[in-house]
């Protein structure tokens, strides 16, 4: 079951949703890309970083061994442990005891040369002496680069994905411009379509009312009736054509409407297709009136009619219904698959390819409830038949 309300099913609406699609991948695929770049810019500065820091780090544990050389030479009580004012430093004897420290965090891993933690680098150094039993020293100093790497990464990052994004939606509007081509190529043929079709189709019906019925033999009575159901065909599609073309260009002129006498009066139009395919079209009716336009109820009707002979199979028949602002149409015909229920509105949709059509009937029935704020339902079963149901 399909219930649709104040739904739009333009073309527009199609051309954004494919932009916005292929955007949302294109900036996904940015986005990973930037994050890989980011992270390999940043660990390639922490590398320049450290090498920077090396020379000097190696120069403050320098004059820490020899300080320390010192004091082992020259020990004697109250001899206090060395303390500088650009770094601390700490001594681990052979097992990684600490022997004494002034750094800030003594969770130090001896098995590296130099590393950052803390928002501190620590730099590890091995001794060939042991200077008051210490194997290493560890020297640390302020990072203060670190969090200048992290503001320069987010900063040259958010720029480029900008540049990713302004370059991504022009180049995306640019490959679309095929299609807003063809789209306007389309809408064009269909507005010169229906200025062709009028004059025609107009005096092929005329002049088939006119014809006196009772003096024709059977078989030529057949050919006529076949040419109502071609004419009538034609005047369906024309109708639509129109309204596709002018959209909602026209002034609305609403009116109270009688959609019983409305169902009757399309019903009967449509009788004549109907008995081509041996279809017959049942009535259970009750008084409704609506306010609108009734061009435009009209062609509700009549593509739902449409689409109930189009898509019913042989014998078989449509059931109309009305009451208090509500009626309803349905058939014995092949039905919608429960996957195509979303898509049926979409304008060119087609899912039967044995049935002619331009597949835009219920676009235009989606747009004119939505226009008209009305609910429609669709209950459809496979080879069962589809069941169309208005409420205003």
């Amino acid at each position: 079951m399909l219930v649709l309300k104040s739904r739009d099913t333009s073309l527009l609406d199609s051309e954004k949703r494919t932009l916005r699609s292929f955007f949302l991948l294109y900036i996904f695929f940015s986005f990973v890309i930037i994050v890989f770049s980011s992270i390999i810019y940043y660990n390639s500065q922490k590398e320049l970083m450290f090498e920077k820091q090396n020379s000097k780090l190696k120069k403050y544990s320098s004059k820490l061994i020899k300080d320390l050389e010192y004091m082992h030479k020259n020990f004697y009580d109250g001899i206090k442990y060395p303390r500088y004012a650009n770094f601390k430093s700490a001594i681990y004897d052979s097992s990684g005891k600490l022997i004494f420290s002034t750094l800030e965090y003594n969770d130090v891993n001896l098995e590296l040369t130099i590393y950052n933690t803390h928002n501190k680098t620590h730099y590890i150094r091995l001794l060939n002496s042991f200077y008051l039993g210490a194997m290493y020293v560890v020297i640390e100093i302020d990072n203060n680069l670190k969090n200048s790497f992290y503001i320069k990464t987010i900063f040259f990052g958010t720029v480029l994905f900008s540049i990713f994004l302004i370059t991504g939606y022009f180049l995306l509007r640019l490959l679309l411009k095929p299609m807003r081509e063809s789209l306007h190529l389309l809408d064009r043929f269909i507005k010169d379509t229906t200025h062709e079709l009028n004059t025609p189709v107009s005096s092929i019906l005329a002049n088939i009312e006119m014809i006196d019925r009772d003096k024709m033999v059977e078989k030529n009575l057949k050919k006529l009736k076949r040419m109502e159901v071609a004419a009538k065909t034609i005047s369906t599609i024309y109708d639509d054509l129109t309204f596709v073309a002018l959209g909602n260009k026209t002034k609305n002129r609403n009116e109270n409407i009688d959609i019983k006498e409305l169902l009757e009066e399309r019903g009967e139009f449509f009788k004549t297709l109907a008995e081509s395919k041996k279809i017959k079209i049942n009535y259970d009716l009750k008084s409704s009136y609506i306010y609108m336009d009734k061009s435009k109820i009209t062609r509700v009707i009549d593509n739902l009619l449409s689409n109930s002979i189009k898509y019913n199979i042989s014998r078989g028949y449509i059931m109309i219904n009305s009451s208090q602002n509500y009626f309803s149409i349905e058939d014995s015909g092949i039905g919608i698959a429960k996957e195509d229920l979303n898509r049926i509105c979409q304008r060119y949709a087609r899912f039967n390819d044995s049935e002619g059509g331009f597949g835009i009937g219920l676009s235009i029935v989606a747009a004119i409830i939505d226009e008209y704020s009305m609910n429609i339902e669709i209950k459809s079963e496979l080879n069962k038949g589809t069941k169309v149901s208005l409420r205003w």
